[in-house]
């Protein structure tokens, strides 16, 4: 999503573990501004501190829109929750659930009196939606991210210049997540069978198309319309 943002000239704020310096220099070729933070997301409130006052800072100069997507999403191991050390348990709800709740807020306070358009784009799950053995902390977080925007669309919509939200399961995609799953001890995860299907059948989608839907999707007139939605829909 971030490299076909460069390509259509946005300006990017990237937050992750690790910058990514192939970002950076296709950043530079295309000349367009792209900062990078290094922040581990299992320790939310530091970064969304710092991501207030930059916004704070920055303010809407210059700007036709601004939009938060959170993507950030990790799984502990396919296990029954019992099995899970606390720690893991912990840290995966802080990235896919506390984090995002935090960024929203910062982000939130930091533009309200801003003139220009609002959006956020929460990424969810299909398993937010779905329960699944050994899949525990995952769908709770899912659920509890397309809840908690229900209840943000609700808040403002009572704004003159409320912001359009949406939690948007993206389809099943091609990534090193498929590939924890389909390697999972099948003791541990009964459903391993179907993830191992799935990359058999050929169904899962490459990260570069999912990201161009995502992207489809939030550039739709209607988006936030809906502040539960699939992509496939």
């Amino acid at each position: 999503m971030a490299r076909q943002l460069l390509h259509s000239k946005h300006e990017l704020l990237c937050i992750a573990r690790h910058p990514r310096p192939e970002l950076e220099a296709e950043a530079t070729a295309l000349g367009v501004r792209c900062e990078q933070w290094a922040h581990d997301l299992a320790r939310p409130d530091a970064v969304a501190a710092r991501l207030e006052g930059w916004l704070m800072q920055r303010g809407d100069a210059g700007l036709a829109s601004i939009t938060l997507i959170n993507n950030a999403a990790v799984i502990p191991p396919a296990a029954p929750l019992a099995e899970i050390p606390i720690r893991e348990l912990s840290d995966a709800l802080r990235v896919d659930l506390e984090a995002p709740l935090l960024l929203t807020s910062a982000f939130l306070r930091a533009t309200a009196a801003w003139a220009v358009p609002r959006k956020v784009l929460n990424i969810s799950s299909g398993l937010g939606r779905r329960a699944m053995g050994s899949q525990a902390t995952y769908c709770a977080a899912k659920a509890g991210m397309d809840h908690f925007t229900r209840c943000l669309a609700l808040e403002e919509a009572r704004s003159s210049n409320g912001a359009r939200v949406c939690s948007l399961a993206p389809g099943v995609i091609d990534t090193d997540m498929q590939v924890q799953l389909r390697s999972a001890d099948v003791n541990a995860f009964p459903d391993r069978q179907g993830f191992v299907g799935l990359k058999q059948q050929g169904v899962l989608t490459a990260p570069d198309d999912a990201a161009a839907r995502v992207l489809e999707f939030l550039a739709r007139p209607d988006f936030g319309s809906q502040p539960v939605a699939d992509v496939r829909a």
